[in-house]
């Protein structure tokens, strides 16, 4: 049996999760030929001439200098390779297999970076995911370029090496030269501006929903003539939603950094991603030839704002709805299903016909029956089914458009409501072993462990009967009675509570 000449260790991006890859380098007798096998892409293939380069550059024999049969294996064979990020692992092994560099233990390394001609080491992506693995697996280094070095060092118990060349690889593992570990630096994120709810003017329900929306994680939906405030209302929402803990921070990351939005830190503010209606479904959804999360995923754990809801693609409207139910969104390949986190809460905004002006008492709608109907019923009822917060906005009057008049700022007194309804759901969870942060969140199983109905409570839904709300629609009601007991710290479900809730259905035809 023949034995491989050198065995060193780099990872493969699939999804969000990164598996461990052995890249192998086998010399043989013959005329030069310098192979990379293991079901690697077009771009892997080139990185044949980047090491190449890379290693003339820092003054060693290439292979493209070698009389013999240069042959690399990236194991296992059955999962594609992407990407260049397995350069500087090839250019170690080579070195290592020629004996060009002195011995080392490559079994607790792991070596990712794509190499420029002259040796420098580019950045990559989904370094946290690969710290990740790299630490479930065992390993205690990972070495990769200096500007993915403070994402990667968020994961601790393992070391994480940063570089700026292939020349400074080699001159640790030769112990010729000291890198000190990264240490992981918390940047403070720029705080973009966000609009308060007391700068909106009118609008009281739609804030008040707004505020049940952040404190359960419960969808939204606003209907009214354009110009009236809903898009505002919508960014306003971020400014209310309780601080990342460090797990989010790191869930979120994960998905960001896999995506390629190279970041140097965690993120540390909510996500809000707002698609433009032409957006196709692989970019929402996520997918493609090299699947990659979509804005769903990316609004994890945060907002994801459709607004002209009507004038998207009706599948991709459809493709919404399991993703939330469930918080997961399935990726099937012909040879595996990736799975993308995608607990986001999605707030929408329509107007009620095409001219926008339905139902406003100012402006006269031009439209006729048949336009109105066929506009309203691009969205389907099952997706509108799974909207708890359904409010009609209004065009406010002249008089409460002062802008003359001091507004006191609200977004953190309504913020520490918010985190406190929030404290409760996540001790009240927590308490039963539950993975679950949210009213939102619950199943019917749950909905009847943590209800806790009062008498009157009872009797009110009751008088619900004749309203014929489906399942689904009544166990979101009773969801959203839970987090308005819970903005008010009350252990049970009152009936005014669940009035409230009831408040939030649209009674007639949008």
């Amino acid at each position: 049996m023949q034995k491989i000449t050198s065995r060193v260790y780099s990872a493969e991006l699939e999804g969000i999760n990164a598996k461990i890859i052995e890249v192998e380098t086998d010399l043989n007798v013959g005329l030069h030929s310098f192979n990379i096998v293991g079901l690697a892409d077009k771009a892997l293939n080139e990185a044949k001439e980047r090491v190449n380069s890379a290693l003339k550059n820092l003054g060693v024999k290439p292979p493209n200098r070698e009389n013999r049969k240069i042959t690399i294996n990236l194991a296992p064979a059955s999962i594609k390779k992407t990407g260049s990020h397995y350069d500087l692992a090839i250019a170690l092994g080579y070195l290592l297999a020629t004996k060009q560099i002195s011995n080392f233990n490559p079994e607790d390394k792991i070596f990712v970076g794509e190499l420029a001609l002259d040796g420098r080491l580019r950045p990559i992506f989904g370094a946290i995911n690969i710290a990740e693995s790299a630490r479930r697996h065992g390993f205690k280094y990972l070495f990769l370029p200096e500007e993915n070095a403070n994402e990667a060092s968020a994961i601790s118990e393992i070391k994480v090496i940063p570089v700026k060349t292939l020349e400074e690889v080699v001159l640790f593992l030769e112990n010729r030269k000291i890198i000190e570990p990264q240490k992981f630096e918390d940047f403070q994120e720029k705080i973009e501006d966000v609009p308060d709810l007391n700068e909106i003017k009118g609008q009281e329900q739609a804030k008040r929903a707004l505020v049940i929306s952040a404190a359960g994680g419960h969808n939204f939906l606003m209907i009214g003539p354009p110009g009236v405030g809903k898009s505002l209302l919508a960014q306003a929402l971020i400014g209310i939603l309780p601080d990342l803990d460090f797990e989010e921070s790191i869930e979120i990351t994960k998905i960001w950094s896999s995506a390629g939005l190279l970041l140097n830190g965690l993120i540390k503010k909510r996500p809000f991603r707002a698609p433009h209606h032409t957006s196709s479904l692989v970019s929402i959804i996520g997918g493609g030839q090299n699947p990659k999360p979509g804005e769903i995923s990316l609004a994890h754990r945060g907002v994801l704002f459709l607004d002209e809801l009507p004038e998207f693609p009706r599948n991709v409207l459809e493709a919404l709805r399991q993703p939330m139910e469930t918080g997961v969104v399935h990726i099937s390949r012909a040879k595996n299903t990736l799975t993308f986190p995608a607990q986001f809460c999605l707030v929408t905004a329509m107007n009620p016909c095409p001219c926008g002006f339905f139902g406003d008492p100012q402006k006269e709608c031009k439209c006729s029956a048949y336009d109105i109907l066929r506009y309203q019923k691009k969205i389907s009822g099952p997706l509108l089914d799974r909207i708890d917060l359904q409010v009609k906005v209004t065009r406010p009057p002249i008089r409460e458009l002062n802008l003359s008049e001091k507004t006191e700022k609200i977004n953190d007194k309504i913020k520490a409501q918010v985190e406190s309804a929030r404290e409760i759901q996540k001790h009240r969870f927590k308490k039963h072993g539950l993975k679950i942060l949210t009213n939102s969140q619950m199943n019917n199983r749950h909905i009847k462990e943590f209800l806790n109905l009062t008498d009157d409570a009872i009797k009110f839904i009751k008088t619900l009967e004749p309203h014929n709300l489906s399942p689904r629609a009544y166990f979101r009601l009773l969801k959203i009675s839970r987090t308005i007991a819970d903005l008010e710290n009350s252990p049970n479900v009152k009936a005014e509570h669940i009035a409230e809730a009831f408040s939030y259905r649209l009674k007639e035809e949008i």
